[in-house]
């Protein structure tokens, strides 16, 4: 057997790799990234988020009321969140929830709430899941049309003020502001 230099042995011939790198080229555009199958969507920034839970604190605090304020997400992920001095710590909780049940339901929690009273067979709307509270206070955060997350606000005297409170805050980020349906 004759000894070859690696060099001068060819496994694979020039005009197939030549072709090989043409096909590949050629069918380049006939190819679909992954990219372009996954869902956009918008995201609420950390920013914005400071910005309304400060917006609505200093509504609050103007009229006298000690509250807590809860930003979160599309998915219901807390965003944001500010208890004022002498807030009473249930309010935490409790305007996480808010602002929980209005991204996930796409409503005002007083909507939500007037809409079970009136329809029964929606009670169990209340035992969805244990994030859930159907108490007025509850907003969902909607920028450019699409839903990017929700805002609660808890511990005012009513819950007409603290729909107020929370209302303060979509105006100062700009969202789509929403009225409480009354009776």
């Amino acid at each position: 057997m004759a000894y070859v230099h690696p060099l001068r042995q060819r496994s694979v011939p020039m005009t197939y790799r030549i072709m090989s790198a043409i096909a590949l080229v050629l069918l380049m555009p006939w190819t679909v990234p992954a990219s372009d199958d996954l869902p956009k969507e918008s995201v609420l920034p950390l920013s914005l988020a400071g910005k309304a839970t400060q917006a609505s604190l200093d509504a609050c605090n103007r009229d006298g009321y000690r509250v807590s304020v809860s930003i979160v997400d599309r998915a219901g992920v807390l965003r944001a969140m500010v208890r004022a001095d002498g807030a009473g710590s249930h309010t935490v909780d409790s305007s996480r929830k808010k602002a929980y049940t209005a991204a996930s339901l796409r409503r005002s929690t007083t909507e939500l709430t007037e809409l079970i009273n009136k329809v029964p067979t929606l009670q169990a709307l209340r035992d969805m899941n244990d994030q859930v509270l159907m108490l007025g206070g509850g907003f969902p955060i909607e920028i450019g049309s699409e839903i990017v997350g929700g805002i609660g606000v808890s511990g005012a005297p009513g819950t007409q003020l603290d729909d107020a409170c929370a209302q303060a805050g979509l105006v100062a980020i700009g969202a789509a502001q929403k009225v409480p349906v009354t009776k």
